[in-house]
């Protein structure tokens, strides 16, 4: 056990409050964070029905609470939460606006200028909502139309999507950083009418325009009317404002809509609960990219679940996630305001110009939870960098890690480096669902290498090849029950066949999300990787994490990458390692890799080949994408390479006479 809340912190959650008010309902004491899970699993109507009313949801809450037709061959999957009710989402992110007027709403830094930052008030931020709203609005957007955003991670993409979500319209954002092949990808298919862009932004010291980009994206949406220009944080050149789209499309200015268009009283446009909010994409690096719909009410009451109840996120506290706008961690930040938090945005490197930038960020706003990647962390170890060292966080109580698995390793490093007295949430769901299936709670201890424990609610279990429960063993990440946050559906999909398949169809009937896992003996949750990734030499499936963290702990090694390659009937596992500047692979290097590996995990874990690269394929989020490798091993197209960080890092897995049959 590495921490343990103490007892005025356990009773001071709203976790706690929580509890306190189901034991009166119930007349029975509920007081481990187990048992409450227990308890909201078979009992879910009633658990959904009063975290709505614990959070205090704006909006007409009509029962039932669920409905799923008699005929429903898959009945969690077609399940309806809360068909009835009425909810505007902007509406509850905003609620908090008069009675903390004066108070930071927004708290925009940015990259290379530590004395750029920017606010927004509650006031200032319900005002230009509403006057971006009344623009849509006398611009034809209405209930059901798509508002796409190609935007930094900047205050006017929360307004842009605020005031998209006032009038029922939906909402989908791409970062900047993606090609215009994958921005084309992915709102092509979404049809927006209008598009928000920003002049440009900075990253790792360099002004970036993608004026190109936007042109060629407009140019390749006919359904798309109206262009929304944004500022750039920092100027990007002389050229920003001059930007060539086609006679067919408006083009407008931001300032000018904040100029000429007079503040007025938000009128927020009820919907149904399950009515469309967001349109995420998946990575696609297997294909073109998944369209997944989520919907107002499941996200709004999911993420305030994840919020008040898992990572105690109370008004007034400060709220950061280094995140773009094509991460769902995005949308899971912003929904922050529902609980009254500040939000604190950056946008830009967080390595430039070092590695404490957003440390500093952190103790300059007193940032009460500061969410992260585990890769971030695993670079600013091996950087050296120690936060605690150069800056005060005393007021950090939560930090969040996901993206991809948090070694245990990583574990220590927090507790030693950044801060010993902090709840460390390693969680995991995604873009999926727009929310977590393991998460964090501000009751229980955190144990070495494990996720606290099961996001309440759901009925997450771990399945065998077989379809079979298991309980410590490695399998399949399921969940047996339906919950508020399904997506409801993906978008183009008229008969719900993709979407049947992405999930429901591996364990008939039950969500099946992908992950390799293990339950643990403390009620946590173990992760191995993605089971699409897992080695299978010998028969014997093996999680690629499990090698990532004993290789990625040696000095000479930056990052790696591990697949299966087809050996006739077997597998045999080959590594690749992207080496630490001046670093060479030697044979003594190869020999101490296999020996470890061999030592901490097994012999069937050790890789029958090691080949040095010079980089390491990445998504833009930060995951690694051992598909599109295995793929270029095997002679098979990579089908979305535009999703890749760094696409051109697969030339060097190509053709490579180590791996000839």
């Amino acid at each position: 056990m590495l921490w343990m809340p103490e007892k005025d912190r356990i009773h001071d959650s709203k976790l706690y409050q929580f509890m306190v008010e189901l034991s009166e309902k119930k007349n029975t004491l509920y007081h481990d964070y187990n048992q409450l899970h227990h308890w909201s699993v078979n009992h879910s109507e009633e658990f959904w029905s009063m975290v709505w009313d614990f959070c205090q949801i704006e909006g007409a809450k009509k029962p039932p609470v669920t409905f799923c037709s008699p005929d429903s061959s898959t009945p969690a999957k077609d399940t309806q939460w809360f068909p009835h009710a009425k909810v505007n989402f902007a509406e509850n992110l905003l609620r908090n606006w008069r009675t903390r007027a004066a108070a930071d709403a927004i708290i925009f830094h940015c990259e290379g200028d530590p004395a750029h930052r920017q606010h927004l008030s509650w006031q200032q931020l319900y005002r230009q909502t509403s006057q971006v709203a009344s623009f849509l609005h006398n611009h034809g957007v209405k209930k059901g139309d798509v508002v796409a955003g190609y935007l930094p991670n900047i205050p006017q993409t929360i307004v842009a999507m605020l005031a998209t979500a006032s009038l029922g319209a939906i909402w989908t954002s791409t970062s900047p950083d993606f090609g215009a092949d994958s921005v084309i990808e992915r709102f092509g298919q979404t049809k927006p009418k209008v598009m928000f862009f920003a002049q440009g932004y900075q990253y790792n010291g360099k002004p970036i325009s993608y004026h190109d980009k936007v042109m060629a994206v407009s140019e390749s949406i006919p359904e798309l009317e109206h262009l929304i220009e944004i500022p750039a944080a920092i100027p990007v050149s002389d050229q920003s404002s001059k930007v060539t789209i086609p006679d067919r499309i408006h083009h407008h200015y931001w300032s000018d809509i904040l100029d000429s268009t007079v503040p007025s009283e938000l009128g927020f446009t009820p919907v149904l609960f399950n009515h469309p909010l967001y349109i995420l994409y998946s990575s696609g690096t297997t294909g073109k990219p998944k369209c997944i719909v989520h919907s107002v009410g499941g996200t709004l009451l999911n993420h305030l679940k994840e919020h008040q109840l898992q990572t105690d996120i109370r008004a007034g506290d400060k709220i950061f996630y280094f995140t773009t706008c094509g991460w769902m961690m995005w949308n899971w930040l912003v929904s922050g305001l529902a609980s009254g938090a500040t939000l604190i945005l950056y946008d830009g490197s967080p390595f430039y110009p070092d590695g404490n930038v957003l440390w500093q960020l952190a103790e300059q706003e007193e940032v009460t939870l500061f969410g992260t990647s585990a890769k971030y962390l695993e670079a600013l170890e091996k950087q050296g960098y120690r936060p605690k060292d150069n800056t005060e966080l005393s007021s950090l109580r939560t930090l969040c890690s996901t993206g991809s698995v948090l070694s245990p390793e990583q574990f220590d490093y927090v507790y030693e480096a950044i801060h010993s007295d902090i709840q460390l949430a390693s969680i995991s769901g995604g873009t999926d669902i727009c929310g977590c299936f393991a998460i964090g709670n501000p009751l229980s201890p955190v144990y070495r290498g494990e996720c606290q424990g099961l996001a309440l609610g759901m009925n997450v279990q771990v399945f065998n090849q077989q379809g079979q429960s298991v309980y410590q063993q490695h399998g399949e990440l399921v969940c047996l029950n339906s919950f508020p946050n399904q997506p409801v559906g993906f978008w183009n999909d008229p008969d719900g066949s993709k979407y049947h398949n992405a999930y429901w169809n591996h364990f008939p009937g039950v969500w099946h999300h992908g992950d390799y896992v293990s339950l643990s003996s403390t009620g946590g949750m173990v992760f191995y990787g993605r089971s699409d990734a897992v080695l299978n030499p010998g028969g014997v499936r093996i999680g690629t994490a499990e090698i990532y963290r004993q290789v990625n702990r040696l000095d000479e090694i930056k990052d790696s990458l591990v697949i299966g390659q087809n050996q006739g009937a077997d597998v045999r596992v080959v590594l690749f390692v992207q080496l630490v500047e001046g670093e060479v692979l030697t044979e003594e290097l190869k020999t101490n890799i296999k020996q470890k590996i061999r030592e901490q995990c097994s012999p069937r874990h050790v890789p029958e080949v090691i080949l040095a690269v010079r980089d390491v394929p990445r998504t833009k989020s930060g995951k690694l994408v051992e598909l599109a490798v295995r793929n270029i091993v095997h002679n098979q197209p990579v089908k979305n390479v535009g999703a890749l960080a760094n696409p051109e890092s697969l030339e060097e897995f190509k053709d490579r006479d180590e791996l000839k049959q």
